[in-house]
């Protein structure tokens, strides 16, 4: 019989049980509550009233979701631009290091380590609007600045993405350095027997080996961009004048910025649109790249 157990995969369940009840209660639980609540006006005081659809009305006739959606879609379109590229620059630099290797890694996994809360602290002192801030000195060294770097409007989402993008690379730097002992050497080889560049062994041999990784770290990038909270929330609480305003913090304050008790109802039907709004999008994707990925 445990033989028989064996080969049926009942072992691996007897073992996999013990997670799959964790996950389920941590994990599914609260998403089939949410789904619950986002058709229900509650505030988790008084009774929940079943309202239909009607959350999900309010949430999208309220103007302040499109000022939120403009600015999660802006985080996100700026870091794609600066921190999807940089990780993969340090990682291929890195790999060409011949000493000190090891140092490098730690010093671009140290960001990863720092409590992120400390982190955004730490860069709020940096970003002082006053001639005298850390980034404003070196500023007025070139002969540029000051700049009120999370004071303006023009300037905060930017400071922010580039906060994430330090505060972020570490572990995407990692991930490609690992990827990268993967590629085959005798490439690396031929290309260097044919004297081609740094560039063009990055270009030709590189990229095309590490395709599959790219992949998946891109719609990480953008699940992950389209989620920020902590910078908005620490650095500007969404200010000036809504310009870092995200979707989660938007759902934030549905949830807790009333001390009375908050729009639960709300706040859960905009999670639930988040979630399908990025699981068609991380759908289309694969599906698009599928035959790439595997070329």
């Amino acid at each position: 019989m445990m033989r028989r157990g064996r080969g049926s995969g009942l072992s691996t369940l007897v073992f996999l049980l013990p997670l799959l009840l964790v996950f389920g209660v941590f994990s599914w639980i609260p998403i089939l509550r949410a789904v619950v609540m986002s058709f229900q006006e509650t505030n988790l005081v008084t009774p929940a009233t079943f309202v239909g659809l009607q959350n999900f009305r309010d949430v999208l006739a309220d103007p302040l979701l499109w000022t939120a959606v403009k600015n999660t879609l802006y985080f996100a379109l700026l870091a794609l631009l600066f921190g999807y590229p940089v990780p993969l620059i340090a990682a291929v630099l890195m790999s060409e290091v011949r000493r000190f290797k090891g140092l490098y890694s730690a010093l671009a996994y140290l960001p990863v380590v720092i409590p992120p809360v400390v982190a955004v602290l730490l860069w709020k002192f940096f970003y002082d609007a006053s001639p005298n801030g850390v980034f404003n000195t070196i500023l007025g060294a070139v002969g540029l600045g000051p700049v009120s770097w999370l004071q303006d409007s023009g300037s905060a989402m930017p400071a922010l993405v580039i906060e994430a993008t330090w505060a972020a690379a570490g572990g995407t730097v990692i991930i490609y350095l690992a990827a990268l002992t993967g590629v085959a050497t005798d490439l690396y080889e031929a290309a260097e027997i044919d004297r081609a560049s740094i560039w063009r062994k990055i270009w030709h041999v590189t990229l095309p080996q590490l395709r599959g990784v790219l992949l998946i770290t891109f719609i990480l990038q953008i699940v992950g961009t389209s989620q920020v909270f902590l910078e908005p929330f620490l650095f500007t609480g969404g200010g000036p004048a809504n310009s870092t305003i995200t979707i989660l913090l938007l759902i934030y304050d549905y949830a807790f910025a009333n001390s009375l008790g908050g729009e639960y109802g709300a706040a859960t039907a905009l999670s639930i649109m988040l979630a399908v709004a990025l699981g068609i999008l991380s759908a289309v994707y694969f599906r698009l790249t599928r035959s790439w990925s595997r070329s």
